[in-house]
């Protein structure tokens, strides 16, 4: 079925793109950074109060898809809503089972804007993820998205330094960051750690972009030990810092740049709703006089050093 302009799929039904919105919170009054107690119990913190207004359903159509590491898979979707991705953000993929209930969620890599394409690198973890990773081109999947706060690059000029740091199934999300940031003229170096050679992913990519270090935990490529080993020897300072992968590695960044002032955490959870809704995926807040939590869904994924308990 060819859907019109207008038009995106819904099972067997082509529809309105505007019937597909999904309503969740929105907000409008401004407040001062960090100020969470400041914005109210439904605000988004990060370097703001921010507006959040629909998330958009639809079913993107695979075009292609391939394994590039063991149980690493590298997937190329098409749709219309890859025109409000930003960089940074993820997207809640329905496994096509009835059986598997919650959707999984999956950082963008790449966004082609242009041919309408966004790429998603996953690992395959349980039943859920392998039934994704057996679709081929032509095959949909019924993804909402672009949904979550992603990485700020605005204040960034040509001629700064940006330095991304990922670990594992973080580093994809990093690829577009490098992209985006390389074309205004920013110097990109990446670090991107890995447990062996076999797990490494996307550093060619990553290098038509800037400088990249590889570490491994055993030794059997690149540097051995963790990114922490190169971060800590580097001579010079970024004036902004971008990061994703595992707690541990987080925890890291978070101590070693919890006073720079554009440093940023992009955080991997397990979800269910997705929409802020449930707080199955809440962190806590750090210099806080009450409890207070964010949604990694909803406020996040991304947050500023040294405002969430890791």
């Amino acid at each position: 079925m060819v859907c019109g302009p207008d038009q995106v799929r819904s099972g067997s039904d082509c529809i309105s793109q505007r019937q597909v919105f999904i309503e969740v919170f929105s907000f409008h009054e401004p407040c001062p950074r960090g100020g969470v107690l400041f914005c109210g119990k439904e605000k988004i913190m990060t370097s703001g109060c921010h507006t959040k207004q629909q998330f958009l359903k639809e079913d993107l159509t695979v075009v292609h898809q391939r394994e590039i590491a063991p149980r690493i898979f590298e997937m190329i979707l098409a749709g219309q809503m890859v025109a409000e991705m930003e960089v940074g953000q993820f997207l809640h993929l329905r496994v096509p089972d009835p059986s598997k209930l919650l959707r999984r969620p999956i950082s963008i890599s790449e966004i082609d804007k242009e041919k309408g394409q966004v790429t998603i690198v996953y690992r395959v973890e349980r039943a859920g993820t392998a039934i994704l990773s057996k679709l081929e081109a032509g095959d949909w999947v019924d993804t909402m998205g672009p949904q979550g706060n992603g990485f700020d690059l605005s204040f960034l000029e040509a001629g700064q330094r940006a330095l991304l740091i990922g670990g594992g199934i973080g580093v994809p999300p990093l690829v577009e960051t490098a992209k985006q940031l390389h074309a205004k003229g920013v110097l990109v170096t990446s670090i991107i750690g890995f447990a062996t050679k076999d797990a490494v992913i996307l550093e060619e990519k990553l290098r038509s972009y800037g400088d990249v270090y590889v570490t491994t935990d055993d030794g059997s490529y690149g540097r051995a030990g963790y990114v922490s080993t190169v971060v800590d020897e580097l001579d010079w300072q970024p004036d902004a810092v971008y990061s994703c992968g595992a707690p541990g590695m987080l925890r890291y960044v978070d101590s070693k740049f919890e006073h720079h002032p554009h440093a940023y955490l992009s955080m991997e959870a397990r979800m269910a709703c997705g929409m802020g809704a449930c707080y199955a995926c809440v962190v806590p807040l750090r210099h806080q006089d009450q409890a207070a939590n964010q949604r990694v869904c909803e406020d996040g994924p991304v947050f500023e050093t040294g405002t969430i308990v890791l």
